[in-house]
C-alpha cells in the first residue's frame, strides 16, 4: 500500500471507531466526546485536500513507505 491508501484507511478508521463511540444511539457508546474525533478528522482531511499537505503521508514517507502516485 502506498502512503496516501494508509492515510484514507487509518482516518476512516478513526472516524467510524469515534462514531461508535460517540454517537448516544450506538452499544458502544462511551462519551459525546468522541465526536470531536471525528471533526479533527475531517478538518485535517479538508485541510490535506486545500492544501496538498498531509503530516502523516510525510511521517510514512519517513518511515519508509512507498508514496503514493
Amino acid at each position: 500500500m502506498t502512503t496516501w491508501q494508509i492515510t484514507r484507511v487509518v482516518a476512516g478508521a478513526f472516524v467510524l471507531v469515534s462514531l461508535a463511540l460517540g454517537a448516544p444511539a450506538s452499544p458502544l457508546f462511551l462519551s459525546p466526546w468522541w465526536l470531536a474525533l471525528a471533526a479533527f478528522v475531517g478538518a485535517n482531511l479538508l485541510q490535506s485536500g486545500l492544501t496538498r499537505w498531509c503530516l502523516m503521508e510525510r511521517l510514512l514517507r519517513r518511515l519508509g513507505l512507498r508514496p503514493g502516485a
